[in-house]
Formats: C-alpha cells, structure tokens, sequence
C-alpha cells in the first residue's frame, strides 16, 4: 500500500517535483506562491526563523490542508548536506510562521513542504539563507549502508535507480537485537527525505502501508518507494521514533542506472 499523498514520488503531476520527473525545492516561487524569510542573513546558533508563505493574490497563505498531520513540514539543511533538521513550525493568524533551528556558519537552504487550500496538490519551496560565522564545509560522506546512532544502528537495503521505482528498507536494531516497536511519528513509522547532492533537488518519500493498516508491522524494517529523478549521489535522513525519542539516521546512496540498461 503506497501513500497516495503528494509526498509519494512515484504519483502526481511531473511539473510539481513529486512524480520523479524532477525534484521540488528547487525554486523559491511555485504556481505563484512564494517563500519568503523574515531575514535571509542570520547569525549562528539556536534562533526563531520565522517565514510567510506568500500566495498568487500577493497576500500570505492562512489556509492550508493537513498533510501527515502538520500543515507545514520544514526542513533545514547546510549546502554540505550537514544540520539536516525536520520541524515543524507555528502558525499566527496572520500567517507568519515560526519555529526553533539550530544553525551553523554557512550557505542553508530552507524547505517548506506545503499544500496550500484551494491548490491541487503538494509544493516544496526552497530558499537560501546565508549564516554568519567561520565555514568550514564538511566532504560528503561516501557510500554508507548502516548508520550507528548510539546503541541504534540502522542499515538500509535497496538501490535507487535513475527514473525508476525501487524499493527501499531500513531496519532499525538496537544493541544488535530488531526493534519492534517503533512509535508512529506524523502518521508513519518513518520519514526519509532524499536530497540530490550538488543541488540540494528535495524527494520526500513515506512508507509503504502505515500504522493501524493490519499489515504493517512496526518494525524492525521501514520499506519505502522511491524514484531518483537522475543519477548523482543523494543523502538520505531517516527521522524514526522509538522511546518516545524522535531519531534521524544518515546515509549516502549513489543512483546510477542498471548494468542491463
């Protein structure tokens, strides 16, 4: 059972980012609504980014539909693909959006993930904010199948494959032994967020089947959907939850296209 939410890159329309056909968060403005930041140069350290999602009638955006329970998914990652943060921020009833990150000296990009009523389907608008401060750009880690989070390790199997559906496990252990109860977060058993290094192009996937469902079990693997839009290396962050602790694993994934192709 596939999600059918505009999250699932394997549906919808190939013009908004989500069928595979190219990724969203590309471009600050889409079908004319725009992100814009309370500030696009910010200091470093624990701070309140606060933002407005601007619509095509030139006013900011009050109304919105659920999707996987939040209104607005936010994500912050440093262009080195390091400070990965998914959050979830609060709205005022004059649509201004705020939220707590925690930021490093660098270039950021900033996503909104977002379903604006009355628009017929999901958008990821991406922005840059440059933060004040030494830089020191961190290589992207190579290849990596298992991720170790304390006693958590977390080993991904699957491939992705340029243009393709392909199916993807992640199966989380805890000191060598299978988790089998993970808790539900935002309506899943876990989120993955794929980004295409060198651009940053945003893939937000969810899992097969979801919790209550009857045939899917909460853990120890997580199976998703995905379709890379090119080959390239992509960076994959898991956020899971177990003991009441929202977690985020981190892997390196190259897609390149099948031997036979």
């Amino acid at each position: 059972m596939k999600s059918t939410s505009g999250h699932d890159m394997t549906g919808g329309d190939p013009h908004t980012g989500h069928g595979g056909a190219r990724p969203g968060g590309l471009a600050v403005s889409e079908d004319g609504y725009t992100l814009e930041l309370g500030a696009t140069v910010l200091p470093a350290g624990p701070q309140a980014l606060s933002f407005q999602i601007i619509g095509p009638d030139g006013l900011p955006v009050t109304a919105y539909k659920t999707e996987h329970e939040k209104e607005l998914h936010l994500i912050a990652v440093r262009r080195d693909t390091t400070g990965f943060q998914h959050v979830h921020p609060v709205r005022d009833g004059n649509g201004v959006w705020s939220v707590n990150v925690t930021l490093t000296p660098g270039d950021w990009r900033i996503f909104a993930d977002i379903h604006p009523s009355g628009h017929d389907g999901t958008l990821t608008l991406g922005i840059d904010a440059a933060v004040a401060g030494a830089y020191e750009p961190q290589p992207l880690p190579g290849d990596t199948r298992t991720a170790r989070l304390g006693d958590y390790a977390v080993t991904l199997d699957g491939d992705l494959v340029p243009g393709e559906a392909a199916d993807l496990t992640l199966t989380v252990t805890r000191d060598g032994l299978p988790v089998t109860d993970l808790q539900p977060y935002l309506g899943a058993y876990g989120h993955l967020v794929a980004l295409r290094a060198g651009d940053l192009g945003y893939l937000h996937v969810h899992p097969e089947g979801e919790p209550g469902d009857t045939s899917t079990d909460p853990g120890p693997g997580i199976t998703f959907m995905a379709v890379a839009p090119t080959a390239g290396t992509y960076r994959l962050y898991l956020d899971f939850q177990h003991d009441d602790k929202v977690r985020t694993a981190e892997f390196t994934l190259r897609a390149t296209a099948p031997a036979h192709h």
